[in-house]
């Protein structure tokens, strides 16, 4: 391909296998792949892992002041199956598993996930841990894939396969005498595991649990270490999908990772191939590259009309509470959250914008609703900023890269100034020389500094009087226009035209294009402004007048465009 002059990089690729090499894909069972034409309706279980996945990827764990905030924050989102850690793994984590009893901070509707390795001891203070609480999910994980049974753990298929069965039977042989209690199976580095051998595990997990509707088990199948594309994991989903056994007394739980980037595709995916719950953090913590982003996951549902059973409507509360918590602020592009996601600077984008939002206020206007209340359409933000309570402050900011629409929205909503469109490119174009010889971002109040700089001073009206006559007006006038004196009377149909006979008689012929009256709904006073787009000897510019009085207001927009020569 002659328009692609790329050259081999150097890099040792070549040490690296794909991951079709690495484990078998699903085999072909005469169906055909399903979920790609399938459509997300509606919102899995959501199952939060802050407090133990997120918690053990953070350089300094929180401690259980922390760990008691982020749980009650979830508590208040909606969250209604919520890991509370690895009990077994510290005192630490276990203490606060006892706390979540003690203090009774469990509500009647919320159930408590408790993490543990298939270890009797380890299971043994798992329950220990939980203990009196009323609804409860032990966890329990073993690692499956290949390179672990090797490395790791020295076990054939056939050794792991007895060692986690005994596992099993050992978590019901407790749990079965415990009221309110589930169970739930990790194999760990499932998506690296062989799809036979999954299936295989969790089958037999599935009878020795003696699933049911009215008890069912959760499968939760991790891209513990993410290695490839997210069709890849949706093929491997729809595959157990469609095989475990008593499905319908089974949760069907994924758990994605972030290595290659895409956690959330490898979720959204999951769920259209069969994924009926889903784990993650809140705004993507966890080890390595994070966990999926469950905010991401729930207000992309959101944007597409669908209730993510989630309330994110003060979004930055949230990220608060998880930033004190994880001692890790979140990136200002981070989706929906971060601080510039609803931000354009770009004036094309700008102009865009302010055009989408005349267009939706005033369709709401003619269907009688409040714009909040109005179905979203707007270019370049997906949703509605207010509906996770942002408000319209930090939607267009303007810099060397903006153009007319981005300065006239910031001056539309921070003082409710309509520029007539060709003052806006004319202005657009002083601001970007502006930005461009100072650099960086522009506000409002510095936009409106501006403004009256470049159209408001050039000449000034030092007295004037107004006699109405039964066919028009009388004006008597002193004005100065540099370093000029003008004073006159004249008679005309108006004012304005009265001010340009003066003008003319000392040598400045004015003809007034436009002109355009409004207020100022702030940083003047409530003062009238007035815009005048005059022609001189050929040339055209605009000139601004503000003063309390409507007639001397735009007296002094035509004396700001006024020169002599």
């Amino acid at each position: 391909m002659k328009w692609n002059r790329q050259v081999p990089s150097g890099m040792p690729s070549h040490r690296y296998r794909s991951h079709y090499d690495r484990v078998p894909t699903p085999p072909d069972d005469g169906i055909g792949r399903q979920w790609p034409s399938n459509r997300l309706t509606e919102a899995p279980l959501w199952a939060p892992v802050d407090l133990r996945d997120g918690n053990q990827a953070l350089p300094e764990p929180m401690d259980t002041a922390r760990k008691r905030l982020m749980f009650e924050q979830l508590v208040r989102m909606g969250y209604k199956e919520i890991e509370c850690g690895y009990p077994a793994s510290s005192q630490a984590e276990f203490d606060f598993t006892r706390d979540l009893v003690t203090f009774d901070l469990v509500p009647d509707d919320v159930t408590v996930v408790a993490f543990t390795a298939a270890r009797p001891d380890l299971i043994d203070r798992t329950f220990e841990s939980v203990r009196g609480l009323a609804n409860v999910v032990l966890h329990v994980y073993v690692p499956t894939a290949p390179m672990w049974r090797s490395m790791v753990l020295g076990q054939d298929r056939k050794e792991l396969l007895a060692h986690i069965l005994k596992s099993v039977e050992y978590v019901a042989r407790i749990g079965d005498t415990i009221p309110g209690m589930r169970y739930q199976f990790a194999p760990e580095v499932f998506n690296l595991t062989e799809p036979d051998f999954v299936l295989e595990i969790c089958n037999s997990i599935t009878e020795v649990w003696d699933a049911s509707p009215d008890r069912p088990v959760s499968h939760n199948f991790p891209t513990t270490v993410e290695t490839a594309t997210p069709n890849v994991f949706a093929d491997q989903i729809e595959y157990m999908h469609r095989h475990l056994d008593r499905r319908e007394s089974v949760i069907l739980s994924v758990h994605t990772h972030n290595d290659r980037g895409t956690g959330v595709a490898s979720s959204e995916l999951a769920m259209l191939a069969g994924a009926q719950r889903v784990e993650g953090c809140l705004f993507g913590n966890g080890e390595r590259t994070g966990n999926v982003d469950l905010v991401t996951l729930g207000l992309n549902l959101h944007s597409q009309g669908i209730d993510p059973m989630i309330d994110f409507s003060d979004l930055d509360a949230v990220r608060r509470t998880v930033e004190h918590c994880n001692r890790i602020d979140v990136h200002p592009r981070h989706p929906y959250v971060g601080d510039l996601v609803f931000t354009a600077f770009s004036g094309t984008h700008q102009d865009a914008i302010k055009k989408g939002f005349t267009k939706h206020n005033a369709t709401a206007k003619a269907a009688g609703v409040e714009p909040v209340q109005q179905p979203w359409e707007m270019p370049y933000l997906p949703i509605d900023p207010a509906d996770i309570g942002r408000d319209y402050e930090a939607i267009i900011r303007v810099n060397s890269q903006s153009g007319k629409g981005g300065v006239a929205y910031l001056l539309q909503t921070g003082y409710g100034l309509d520029l007539p469109r060709a003052l806006q490119i004319d202005f657009a174009r002083r601001v970007q020389h502006t930005t461009d010889d100072g650099g960086g971002e522009v506000t409002a109040e510095e936009l409106w500094k501006l403004l009256t700089a470049e159209y408001a001073h050039h000449g000034a009206l030092d007295k004037w009087s107004l006699e109405h006559l039964g066919n028009g007006d009388h004006l008597t006038v002193r004005a100065t226009l540099g370093d000029v004196q003008v004073s006159g009377e004249a008679s005309a149909s108006g004012p304005v035209e009265a001010l340009t006979l003066i003008l003319a008689d000392h040598g400045c012929p004015v003809e007034v294009l436009a002109m355009s009256l409004q207020s100022v709904a702030e940083g003047a006073g409530g003062q009238a402004i007035t815009f005048a787009q005059c022609r001189m000897n050929g040339k055209t510019q605009w000139g601004m007048g503000i003063e309390s009085s409507v007639t001397a207001s735009a007296l002094r927009a035509v004396l700001a465009a006024a020169t002599l020569d």
